[in-house]
């Protein structure tokens, strides 16, 4: 089944409560929160105490994507505020391996993001020991970006690699997702997708209906 992780970035930060409640009536599966922190990428946004006060509205599970550096001493935190799946980039560590041991230490689940310009060869030693891989499909930063066709050929050769290990690892997709490229990923080898004004459009009554359009299969 494909999932959808809804990205609150375009939300109105200024009634974030009344959002995660749009965000609970849309049918997703996943809430994704994206931690940038003006040095590993040119934009700031949250830290783990608006995490913390956001656990508080909803069950949804929350899927917390961390473009930082350094990731270590933050771990802790994010983990407490209330996050269940941490994602991390690997060059953003000296020892990614050592990385992914602290978070599941802290009890979440663990993911690795790929820029349009990593190589997929970072992922040959720490495969086995993650739960999800997410590719970016715009230059990590800013919401609103065009989605990359040129990355659909490392959806599929990440989902190669995903099927050969036999793990149940999900693959996610992350930039310009609408009702077309949705699609573009899902062919690729894609299972999670990651939208944000695309769920949104056409006000809460469109919510589900929205989310079941970004999930079909063509």
């Amino acid at each position: 089944m494909i999932k959808t992780s809804i990205s609150i970035l375009d939300c109105d930060f200024n009634n974030l409560e009344y959002e995660i409640n749009r965000v609970n009536n849309s049918n997703s599966d996943l809430i994704h929160i994206d931690i940038m922190d003006g040095h590993y990428v040119p934009n700031l946004t949250i830290g783990p105490e608006v995490i913390k006060d956001i656990r508080k509205c909803t069950k949804i599970p929350f899927d917390v994507h961390l473009m930082i550096t350094p990731v270590n001493p933050l771990l802790e935190d994010f983990a407490k505020s209330g996050s269940d799946i941490i994602t991390f980039h690997p060059e953003a560590e000296d020892n990614p391996k050592g990385t992914i041991e602290i978070i599941k230490s802290l009890g979440c689940k663990v993911g690795i993001s790929l820029n349009p310009s990593t190589e997929i060869n970072v992922l040959d030693k720490i495969i086995e020991d993650i739960d999800l891989i997410l590719v970016m499909t715009v230059v990590p930063g800013f919401g609103g970006q065009s989605f990359m066709h040129d990355q659909l050929e490392k959806i599929e050769n990440i989902r190669k690699l995903i099927d050969a290990t036999g793990k149940d690892i999900e693959l996610e997709v992350d930039g310009g997702i609408n009702f077309e490229t949705s699609q573009l990923a899902i062919n690729a080898g894609a299972d999670v997708l990651v939208a944000g004004t695309s769920t949104f459009q056409g006000g809460q009554d469109n919510y589900a209906n929205n989310i079941s359009k970004l999930r079909s299969r063509s």
